[in-house]
């Protein structure tokens, strides 16, 4: 995922957290927030303690970021969102975390139309 399409700073993250709406899966939890601008999305991605140990946690936030760069240009602009690692997305495949965020972001109705699977 390309560094524009990053959410970095921690205010930003506070924001969407704290004001955020919130949708669960067993692999990934989103949060998302309006952000003002028409153009563009930023998105963080975060994986606690309970995921695993670091190396679980790089694995979880390296598939996260894979599945979110194919879904990007599918995805409304004007948001920032937060994915929230779940310790199962450590096992899981990039297809299963692909599915995974197209599923949330349908439910967020947040998904222009559904990409064709790319690789």
């Amino acid at each position: 995922m390309q560094k524009r399409f990053r959410l970095s700073r921690e205010e930003d993250f506070k924001r969407v957290r704290q004001t955020g709406k919130s949708y669960a899966h067993p692999l990934v939890v989103l949060v998302t927030k309006a952000n003002g601008s028409k153009d563009h999305i930023r998105v963080g991605v975060t994986a606690g303690k309970t995921t695993g140990t670091a190396v679980h946690r790089n694995r979880a936030k390296r598939l996260l970021r894979e599945a979110m760069r194919l879904l990007i240009p599918n995805i409304a602009s004007g948001y920032d969102f937060i994915l929230i690692a779940r310790p199962a997305l450590v096992t899981s495949t990039l297809e299963d975390t692909r599915s995974a965020l197209i599923n949330l972001f349908q439910r967020a109705n947040l998904l222009d139309n559904i990409p064709v699977n790319e690789s």
